[in-house]
């Protein structure tokens, strides 16, 4: 059975358990909401719904009830490679069931035929002012690839049904993920490479094809593989996933939709902090032990002179996260198996830092979470491998970031889900339910 038909099947048969429940049980209440989380940015209010992945504080990322080693080691490898194929994880984020070989061919062949990018996309591109962020030309070249929306076409047809929406939002989501790979490749070969284009390489997968592009080497390709899945979704409340579900609960298409999620992922609080840790690390390295092995006790005193000084060690804390995020664990387990990466001096240091932070961190005090983020680590594997520019590693993170958006907005529009539209109230209401002790209810 093919992936869009088995899809099918799964929404068709999901339907009822949400109908149910707002039907039957529409007003049990699930969570509260106080003033400091009015003010302080929803954290931890419980308002959305996705089943493609959980975050626990704890136990970090689940995709589809499965944690990342449990993902890895259940999905079909690539050949000749321990990671399995960005195909082979689309297809299980979509249905949440295991591929066979057979039904990963199948999504790679499928992605063949719809990753060619219309070459107005590239004329758009090298239009542009040379030294445009990358982040802009992403978004940029999915907003040129709009007009080619399935679901749009379908909206403006005058046979618009609800929940047959889907289907084009399908069509749009799995063009977007199979072309978004080819528009970041050619962006990072437009301004680093001297507009150096390699082409498309049609026996490889997804993550080998980009390694290929870019000019990169096979080992790389599982970097490319790795760093893709770990960053592909990370449940709704983040930027980037609640902006594109917001956007496209207006019936916006995916090419509007995920767009506008890049622009949030862009900004220095989410996608951009992996620079921001590969800069602050290197100049760290160049201060403290440019000349000598990072040691603990030289790394102790280092951390503990930046924390006195008044500055943060990036890479480390997480708005949900209370542990080590098992993205980082990931990334340090294939640094820890590659020979020559395991013995870079940055990542020498960077794993030093990560057995002594988190308890300088803790005697600080002012940290609620210790332990470093995906961020802390995946700077440093690009940088080894030669990808040195930083303005692209949220590029990097957006291709892979597009599989989990697309995904969960796809069954958004499979079950339905009405368009966005929180209450706001103002400060004096506020002021006001605090002199009485909350808002009385009823």
């Amino acid at each position: 059975m093919a992936l869009k038909d088995t899809l099918k099947q799964k929404i068709e048969e999901f339907r009822p358990r949400t109908a149910k429940l707002v039907k039957e049980h529409g007003k049990v209440i699930i969570d509260q909401v106080t003033i400091d989380q009015a003010i302080g940015g929803a954290r931890d209010v419980r308002c959305l719904v996705t089943d493609i992945s959980y975050l626990d504080p704890q136990e970090g990322i689940r995709f589809r009830g499965k944690t990342i080693p449990e993902t890895f080691e259940a999905l079909p490898k690539a050949p000749g490679s321990k990671y399995p194929t960005v195909e082979s994880f689309w297809y299980f984020l979509l249905t949440g069931d295991v591929p066979t070989d057979a039904q990963v061919s199948e999504v790679v062949a499928e992605w063949k035929t719809r990753q060619v990018v219309p070459q107005y996309v590239f004329d758009v591109l090298r239009a542009l002012p040379r030294d445009t962020h990358p982040m802009t030309m992403l978004s940029i070249g999915l907003l040129t690839l709009q007009k080619d929306s399935k679901f749009l076409a379908y909206y403006n047809s005058g046979r618009f049904h609800k929940m047959a929406a889907w289907e084009y939002v399908y069509e749009d989501a799995t063009d977007l993920v199979a072309r978004i790979p080819i528009v970041a490749a050619f962006i990072y070969n437009l301004k680093y490479r001297g507009d150096k284009q390699n082409a498309i390489d049609p026996s490889l997968d997804m993550g080998a094809n980009f390694a290929h592009m870019i000019g990169q080497s096979l080992e790389y390709r599982d970097v490319a593989r790795m760093y893709f899945i770990l960053h592909s979704d990370h449940e709704s409340g983040n930027v980037s996933a609640h902006t594109t579900h917001l956007v496209h609960s207006a019936l916006s298409d995916p090419y509007y939709a995920y767009s506008a999620g890049l622009n949030g992922l862009a900004g220095p609080l989410h996608g951009l902090a992996n620079q921001e840790v590969l800069s602050w690390t290197m100049e760290f390295q160049k201060k403290y032990c440019a000349d000598q092995e990072p040691t603990k006790e030289l790394v102790t005193k280092a951390l503990w002179d930046t924390l006195n000084a008044g500055q943060v060690i990036p890479g480390y804390g997480h708005a949900v996260l209370r542990k080590t995020d098992p993205r980082y664990m990931s990334q340090r387990e294939y640094c820890l198996n590659t020979p020559g990466l395991r013995d870079d001096p940055l990542f020498k240091l960077v794993s030093m830092i990560f057995e002594v932070a988190p308890g300088v961190l803790t005697e600080h005090g002012k940290t609620k979470n210790p332990w470093p983020n995906v961020d802390a680590q995946s700077g440093v594997i690009q940088w080894y491998y030669g990808v040195k520019e930083w303005d692209y590693y949220t590029v990097l993170f957006g291709v892979g970031r597009a599989l989990g958006c697309m995904a969960n907005i796809t069954w958004d529009r499979g079950l339905g889900y009405a368009i966005e539209r929180p209450k706001s109230v103002t400060t004096a209401m506020l002021e006001k339910w605090a002199a009485e002790g909350g808002r009385k209810l009823g």
